[in-house]
């Protein structure tokens, strides 16, 4: 099967050659991003160590945030290396609601490179569910396509059956932390024993407050997952 998805990147390439989405000009190292655009990105490189909350103003050592020091989250650890901004808004915003699929496998290869620096591996990737409702409306799981190719990259299976989305929440768009902590308790439930999985990475598109990957990992925490970490493409 392997070889078959080589051939298949071949001929692709050479007949739809990579091609910035951004600002169309070529694109670099097989990815639909050209290198100026990809330098220019924003990153989030001052950031809490738990929760990877973007720090205003700028700090000067590795800390933790005030709220991970009050209260450790469910999760033990987050990874988001961009901000929710300008171009990663962009790509995301056209992949949610402009249903642009090319845009799920940059994002998905772009968190792939800054997770290629992760030392332990998790046993699988959990891309967060969408209540029916929501998957109806929408026709497909952003946070799954995007899986898809952190998947193959990092050669990590993806589960996206083990966890129910129970509760159809409504948007969480404008909702203050403790707004979005009530709308997502008890959201999520597991559905069968995860036997044999001790390390899980929740995979989104962005985290704002951290709500939605917390009440996900406590559910994981209860149906004993001992490591929960979070994997998002950007951090509000």
């Amino acid at each position: 099967m392997l070889k078959v998805y080589n051939w298949l990147d071949i001929i692709q390439n050479r007949l739809l050659p990579a091609t910035c989405i951004l600002c169309g000009n070529p694109g670099f190292g097989g990815l639909d991003l050209c290198l100026s655009c990809h330098d220019h990105l924003p990153r989030n490189s001052q950031h809490c160590l738990c929760c990877a909350e973007i720090f205003e103003p700028l700090i000067t050592e590795p800390m933790l945030c005030g709220r991970c020091v009050s209260k450790q989250p469910a999760f033990d650890k987050a990874y988001a290396p961009f901000m929710y901004q300008e171009e990663i808004r962009y790509l995301i915003a056209g992949l949610k609601f402009g249903k642009h699929f090319k845009n799920a496998r940059l994002l998905g290869s772009l968190l792939a490179e800054h997770l290629q620096e992760t030392q332990d591996k998790p046993d699988c990737i959990m891309p967060v569910p969408l209540h029916h409702a929501r998957y109806r409306e929408r026709g497909f799981n952003q946070a799954l396509e995007i899986a898809r190719t952190v998947s193959k990259i990092l050669v990590i299976p993806v589960d996206a059956s083990s966890c129910l989305h129970d509760k159809d929440t409504p948007h969480q768009t404008g909702l203050s932390a403790k707004k979005r902590r009530q709308n997502l308790r008890q959201a999520f439930s597991i559905n069968r024993p995860l036997r044999g999985v001790r390390h899980v990475a929740i995979l989104d598109d962005v985290m704002t407050t951290g709500s939605t990957a917390n009440a996900l990992a406590e559910a994981l925490k209860k149906a004993g997952v001992s490591r929960v970490d979070v994997w998002v493409c950007a951090r509000a």
